[in-house]
């Protein structure tokens, strides 16, 4: 089961949110969907449940179009900013009634991630904390069981603790019933090591579309005392510097070098996918040259 995604449009009057937009998400991958704010991110995810209407090209599952089609809809849960539920309705009832639109619904494993999050069953979803509301879409999302998981910022307003307890049960959820996963998310750092493909969004446009080993297999990163930094890093292709006391590190585009190749007190390592995404932000052409001007 494919989603494809085949020349989408989305204008809000005058401004451009998705601009032609061309991608495919396969069956059981975990997908990072990131971008700044503004980028186009949740438009797109909202454009693939039909819950905007898209102003040029379509949307199609397996090669039937999505819109108002209540089979490739019901293969789809999105966990997004807006909630949808009547205001008098409570979170028991609104496990109760997930078991009616989904039939994969897990009505056991709703009821166990709520008493794991020690969620109020009784209490109205609308009189939810923001992070207790947060976890309600997780517990609802999670146990859907759909071929298509769409996390549209999934752990907003949960502490450190809570977010760890999602990542292991996105970890779970995936190994027990594998299904395809879109996260989009602006805490890179935490999602990167479940992330397995990138689709990388600026200014409604795709920049990068791989998967992310790929993307990472372009540069490293080294550190160490910034006298010796500066110097073995003179002539390089040199993506962005940070400071830290004595303490520099450096991103640099190109291989790794061989271990016997550095001067002692230098260490290095693979550049990871915070790195690369803020390297590539800050890159107004997108075209890879260095960012990173050397003083004179």
């Amino acid at each position: 089961m494919t989603i494809k995604v085949n020349n989408v449009s989305k204008h809000f009057g005058s401004t451009k949110a998705l601009d032609n937009i061309n991608l495919e998400f396969g069956e059981k991958k975990i997908y990072g969907l990131l971008g700044n704010n503004g980028a186009g991110k949740s438009t797109l995810l909202n454009a693939i449940t039909s819950r905007l209407f898209v102003s040029q090209g379509e949307i199609t599952m397996d090669g039937t179009p999505v819109c108002d089609n209540d089979w490739a809809l019901n293969q789809i849960y999105m966990l997004g900013e807006k909630n949808y539920y009547p205001e008098t309705m409570k979170v028991r009832d609104a496990i109760r009634w997930g078991a009616v639109f989904y039939p994969g619904f897990d009505t056991e494993l709703a009821h166990s991630l709520a008493n794991r999050f020690n969620l109020p069953l009784k209490k109205k979803i609308t009189a939810l904390s923001t992070g207790y509301t947060t976890i309600f879409k997780i517990v609802m999302a999670l146990s859907t069981n759909a071929p298509f998981l769409l996390l549209d910022e999934p752990v907003l307003g949960l502490d450190a603790q809570h977010r760890d307890i999602f990542y292991k049960l996105i970890i779970e959820r995936y190994s027990k019933n594998p299904c395809t996963i879109i996260i989009s998310t602006h805490l890179i750092q935490e999602v990167a090591g479940l992330i397995e493909h990138c689709v990388i969004i600026k200014d409604g446009k795709i920049i990068k579309d791989a998967p992310s080993e790929e993307l990472l297999q372009g540069g490293y990163t080294i550190s160490g005392p910034a006298s010796l930094l500066d110097e073995f890093i003179s002539g390089k292709d040199i993506l962005s510097v940070s400071n830290l006391g004595g303490l520099k590190t450096a991103c640099i585009s190109g291989e790794m070098p061989e271990i016997g190749s550095l001067p002692t007190g230098l260490e290095f390592g693979k550049m990871n996918l915070q790195e690369y995404f803020i390297q590539l932000m800050c890159d107004g052409n997108d075209s890879g040259l260095p960012l990173y001007k050397e003083e004179k």
